[in-house]
């Protein structure tokens, strides 16, 4: 049976659905097992663990950001197979997403209340890159997950020595970050001049801040 074509409503609808779920219920079921579910758990001092919620909050936080930015550039795609490219590389995120949330949980931590807002602002922002161009859209994508792959290698020299999950699971999304951005620039993404890129960081500064403590 021919599978039903979603008018560009029900596609309208069909995301708002997902960002209402996205940033207000509990991270979907991951597809591969986190990276942490084997490391043994270490004793952490109230100050490190702490530390470490703050930490994994952000990274959850830019998740959330990377699902809506996926996810509005799909909406949005002008060629079918961009478009496409988008919703996998969503569904690799989801991955990232339910492990920092069940590694927040571990620490005694939440997630940070403002995710409906950066959902918002990010699939504004992918939507927005999607309707101007494909290649626009793709260089987005290959320039946030450079700024992503900064944060994650930051994250990795500020987490507890001690906290080998938490490291663990880092790891991980520092591999995957790498490999999307790699990929967004070979199906012929825009490279954004430094200046754009400067930009960039100063608007993922303040989430990242702001993140850590709310």
């Amino acid at each position: 049976m021919k599978q039903r074509q979603l008018s560009p409503l029900d596609q309208l609808i069909d995301q708002l659905d997902t960002g209402l779920r996205t940033a207000f219920g509990n991270a979907p079921q991951a597809h591969r097992a986190s990276p942490a579910a084997e490391v043994e758990e270490s004793e952490l001092s109230d100050q490190d663990r702490q530390h470490a919620i703050g930490l994994m909050r952000v990274n959850h936080a830019g998740e959330i950001c990377a699902q809506a930015l996926y996810q509005g550039q799909a909406l949005t795609a002008k060629l079918p197979e961009v478009g496409e490219q988008m919703k996998e590389a969503a569904e690799e995120e989801v991955d990232h997403l339910a492990w920092c949330e069940q590694r927040i949980t571990e620490l005694g931590g939440k997630t940070s209340a403002l995710n409906p807002a950066w959902y918002a602002m990010s699939f504004a922002l992918g939507a927005g890159a999607g309707l101007i161009s494909d290649k626009l859209s793709l260089g987005f994508v290959a320039a946030t997950e450079d700024q992503v792959c900064q944060h994650l290698q930051k994250h990795l020299k500020e987490l507890p020595t001690e906290d080998n999950k938490s490291r663990s699971i880092v790891e991980q999304m520092l591999v995957d970050e790498r490999q999307h951005a790699d990929s967004a620039l070979a199906a012929g993404g825009h490279k954004f001049p430094k200046p754009v890129k400067q930009l960039m960081t100063l608007i993922s500064s303040a989430m990242t801040k702001s993140s850590y403590k709310v």
